[in-house]
């Protein structure tokens, strides 16, 4: 390990840690965008929205949280989707 790390004998020089440390960053820096997007399920930037995205208590939740309808409203409409898409209550039966 010293003759690689001694450049003045003709060795490669400190540089050759150089690399590693690029293809470590480029490794991580994947695996980061992939948490980010494919295994978490988001949708990655530029593609076009799921059938999940579109579900009609998305939509609501997103008109909502947006300030076109009021809390009352959101609630009246939740739970009528939640009868309709057969969701449980708080009860826990159907």
């Amino acid at each position: 390990m010293q003759t690689l790390a001694h450049f003045g004998d003709g060795g490669p020089g400190p540089w050759i840690l150089f690399f590693p440390v690029i293809w470590a960053l480029v490794i991580a820096g994947g695996i980061t965008l992939l948490r980010r997007t494919v295994w978490r399920g988001r949708r990655a930037p530029g593609r076009p929205p799921t059938v999940e995205d579109n579900s009609p208590i998305s939509v609501l939740g997103r008109r909502f949280a947006s300030g076109e309808i009021d809390e009352d409203e959101y609630w009246r409409r939740l739970s009528v989707l939640d009868e309709q898409f057969g969701r449980t209550g708080k009860g826990g039966a159907a």
